[in-house]
């Protein structure tokens, strides 16, 4: 049965609806009808089938609704429904404690300048639950305000509840206390999760409606989302997980949000729920109805890294096909994950192993500024598909082959409207094709876009947007920074610490209320020993789930082994220095998040579990596993808290030569003064080794330099299918070096930053940088197709095509300096490394230098005139240019 929103329809839509009427009645569907033809299928369902007395209650209930209330937000084939018109809505992910609360209308601003009407957003219930019954919405988890705010800008919203998450964040979104309740199971059908699940998705749309957020009520909440990415959970979990996600349909369309719901990759979602695609691409993709519109949740703009990995990256060039690609295939709505992905403070970070930074490649880098060409290529994109929208959202689309590899996609409305998509598939070689009495010219990898099924406005591999090239520029700070220190001792038998026979598991033990335990044993060794005379020490071997350990041996380092993403569990073996007597042996054992995907994810385990052997002594082998084991959770300068304003003058700092270097188990801290400017600031941790940091009490996350990136790095070419291992860059580098500071954080003076170092790092090599736009380039053909011409054409202010411009602009703040490189004519090569070709306009230099130094920014036509005259007549010719931005 359907609800409200999808069975009520206005008068006009009866009309456009009656074949799917008619289609979904032998289904037994009634969906998209008037109340009064409603009531009369009604009926005769109730003859034929006997259907219960308490179905027809709420059928009448239902009939009732629908003869009162029109829904404002409503679906059919096509496309979402808002008030009654069809949208092609283009959406981008933004999650608000990625970010800070003073970034967001910055952020929500980019986005609706880069053509996005919908904001997406999890909601991330282990931030605002952090313990049962005590809420958080303050800060970057004040989701109301951001909600709020992308209202302001005039952009809708999609909420996706879940309340799992998944999202490379801690834990999946779920609160570690939700481990603990008695007879749990996560995401089936079990009474505990259930129970809990219901409670917080019914806090969350409660609070929407009380500040009157959801379009029906006049606010900006346009979609909901329950559950995510269940299907692979569902065939692990068999009945159990069919009916828990029909559970968790019908209590989602019970909350009354008057907004639909859906489901992402769920194939099966039960109806009136849409189901969805994720994924690089989602061209192939159907709905599990004819009459649901084919939606994308996750277009992937990148992917996230891991500390041991190197950097992903995706062309724009294959993004901006991807989509293209889905709407020709009639494609309703797209939304990009990650628009601006953020920075995962603290310790929100899960996987385990993903590190601080959530870049993603996205449109938005991490620090809130515009990744070019992406976000302007992606721009051009969405102004190409508006122009189209009328036809688009008309009628399905003819396809007409025209080559091997070429198609040509084409949508007609009653009113006279078309809109035509012309693919070229194959992955090196262009492609001229015929079509419509012209010819159009193709490059590999690539869809041309014609709003009017004539003119070409947009290739999605021909990037008109500039590209840029970033720095991160050291900050002068006067004197430097004037670091102290404070030792960290290994663990002992302290008042805190407890004692138990045998190996305990990490994350039962702590709560993931630190990444740190203890693990501590005594070792008595007799002095008739053969190796204490042969100098061959015996081997500890310690067996692990992960994810990293340090090994000290009374109070001396030992040894360290960490794991990875791929594989968390880790084994240390090497020898250790005993003496006669007794020997402590202390393990500490570090979590790096705990594990977001995955059926029973919430069983997985960390930590020390054993065998934990010593070999090499005179008895051949002795297991450690079962003798008396004394655990301290966290780290004495956590308990002090010397990372907050209070807590850090309570213990006495080494100063000046007394800072030790490379020493593990290390607090550091300075004091600083915040910059000047507005650049985003970040710290380059590029001398440490592994720990966490930060700035005036609050967590900027973990760092590790040291995890050096493996990995095949080289060459990208845009065309072809994509995947997270084709793009590849930071092989043989650290995996993050930069660590973001969001300046809302910082006071004009006093500034408290704390590191505290794992492995032993030097300090003296932190330093505070600034991001800035080195270079902006811009790669524009002769007669390459823009939106700006084709409006101007159709609008009749011109009669024959313009040529392109360059436009070149640097950060406010900065001025372009000098002209690095500009060809008109046949250059070679990419941004911050072209060269000249065989054919090239000599003034080419002249032109920028004078039009652009010393200018924020310039724009310069694409004309021979201009160049001094044509290099090559017959020639197809492109400029290249980069210019330096200081």
């Amino acid at each position: 049965m359907s609800s409200p929103i999808t069975a009520c329809a206005s008068s006009s839509d009866q009309e456009q609806n009656k074949v799917g009427a008619s289609k979904n009645k032998k289904k037994g569907t009634f969906l998209r009808q008037g109340p009064s033809s409603f009531f009369i299928h009604w009926t005769m369902a109730l003859r034929a089938v006997n259907v219960m007395w308490n179905v027809a209650v709420v059928v009448l209930a239902l009939w009732v609704f629908c003869g009162s209330v029109r829904a404002s937000v409503s679906y059919d084939a096509k496309a979402i429904k808002i008030n009654g018109q069809r949208r092609i809505l283009i959406s981008g992910s933004i999650h608000y404690p990625r970010s800070t609360p003073e970034m967001w209308p910055d952020l929500i601003q980019k986005a609706k300048e880069g053509g996005l009407d919908v904001i997406q957003t999890y909601v991330f219930w282990n931030g605002h639950e952090p313990s049962p019954g005590k809420y958080n919405f303050e800060g970057n988890y004040d989701l109301v305000k951001f909600v709020k705010l992308a209202q302001q800008a005039g952009l809708f919203v999609h909420l996706r509840v879940g309340p799992y998450v998944c999202a490379e964040w801690n834990f999946g979104g779920f609160p570690v206390w939700l481990k603990y309740v008695r007879g749990i199971n996560f995401r089936t059908d079990n009474g505990p999760f259930k129970y809990h699940m219901q409670k917080f998705t019914t806090k969350i749309v409660n609070m929407m409606k009380a500040e009157r957020l959801f379009e029906s009520q006049g606010g900006p909440i346009i979609l909901s989302q329950i559950e995510n990415e269940y299907e692979p959970m569902e065939y692990e979990t068999g009945a159990s997980g069919r009916a828990y996600i029909k559970w968790a349909a019908k209590m989602a369309v019970g909350l009354g949000t008057g907004v639909p719901w859906v489901m992402c990759k769920q194939d099966d979602a039960p109806d009136p729920i849409i189901n969805t695609c994720n994924g690089f691409y989602c061209d192939y993709f159907s709905p599990n109805k004819a009459y649901k519109p084919k939606m994308w949740t996750e277009a992937w703009t990148g992917w996230y890294t891991e500390f041991g990995g190197p950097v992903p990256n995706r062309p724009v060039e294959d993004l901006a096909f991807s989509v293209a690609r889905f709407i020709q295939k009639g494609g309703a709505f797209i939304n990009y994950y990650m628009y601006h992905g953020g920075t995962n403070f603290g310790r929100t970070a899960g996987g385990p192993f993903i590190t601080t930074s959530y870049d993603y490649d996205a449109p938005l880098d991490e620090y809130g500024l515009l990744r070019q060409p992406k976000w302007g290529h992606l721009k051009d994109l969405h102004r190409a598909i508006k122009l189209c929208e009328p036809a688009l959202v008309s009628g399905n689309p003819t396809v007409t082959k025209l080559g091997n590899y070429e198609e040509a996609h084409v949508f007609r409305s009653k009113s006279g409207s078309c809109a035509a998509f012309l693919t070229n598939y194959h992955s090196n070689a262009f492609a001229k094709v015929s079509w419509g009495n012209m010819h159009y010219n193709l490059p590999p990898w690539s869809i041309s876009v014609l709003p009017d099924c004539k003119n070409t406005v947009y290739n999605t591999a021909r990037v008109g947007a500039q590209s840029a090239r970033m720095k991160m520029t050291p900050v002068p700070i006067h004197g430097g920074f004037s670091w102290q220190a404070y030792n960290e001792e290994p663990a002992g038998y302290e008042d805190n610490s407890f004692t138990m026979a045998g190996l305990l598991e990490q994350i039962n033990t702590t709560r993931d209320v630190s990444d740190y335990l203890w693990y501590i044993t005594d070792v008595n060794i007799n002095s008739k020993e053969g190796f204490l005379r042969s100098g061959k020490y015996p081997t500890l071997t310690v067996q692990s789930a992960g994810h990293a350990l340090h090994v000290f041996v009374n109070g001396q380092p030992s040894g360290t082994a960490y794991g990875s993403l791929e594989f968390p569990k880790l084994s240390f073996n090497q020898g250790v220095k005993l003496r006669a007597g007794a020997n402590r042996i202390a393990l500490l054992s570090i979590a790096v998040g705990l594990p977001n995907v995955g059926p029973h994810f919430e069983r997985w385990n960390a930590g020390v579990l054993g065998p934990v052997t010593l070999y090499g002594l005179d008895e051949g082998k002795r297991d450690l596993s079962w003798q008396k084991w004394s655990y301290k959770i966290g780290l004495k300068g956590e308990a002090l808290r010397l990372h907050s304003l209070t807590g850090s003058s309570s213990v006495e700092w080494a100063e000046g030569s007394l800072v030790a270097r490379k020493q593990p188990l290390t607090w550091y801290k300075t004091t600083f003064s915040a910059p000047a400017g507005s650049a985003p600031l970040a710290l380059d941790m590029n001398s440490m080794g592994k720990g966490q940091i930060w700035i005036n009490g609050q967590s900027i996350g973990r760092y590790w330099p040291a995890y050096k990136a493996a990995g095949a790095c080289g060459g990208c070419n845009y065309a072809g299918t994509y995947g997270e291992k084709k793009c590849l860059s930071n092989c043989g580098e650290a995996s993050q070096r930069w660590y973001h500071v969001p300046r809302s954080w910082l006071n004009p003076t006093g500034n408290l930053l704390v590191i505290f170092e794992e492995w032993g790092g030097n300090p003296n090599g932190i330093s505070l940088v600034r991001r800035d736009i080195d270079s902006v380039c811009a790669i524009i053909y002769e007669w390459q197709p823009t939106l700006m011409n084709y409006q101007m054409q159709a609008s009749g202010k011109v009669n024959k095509p313009l040529r392109p411009k360059a436009h070149l602009s640097c950060s406010l703040g900065q001025k372009i300096s000098s002209i690095k490189f500009a060809s008109f004519g046949t250059p070679e090569g990419i941004c911050g490394s072209f060269r000249e070709g065989s054919c090239h306009a000599f003034h080419s230099y002249d032109v920028f230098q004078k039009t652009c130094v010393g200018q924020n920014s310039c724009t310069v036509p694409v004309t021979p005139e201009i160049f001094g005259g044509d290099p090559c007549p017959s020639v197809m010719k492109k400029l290249s240019v980069e210019a330096i931005c200081s």
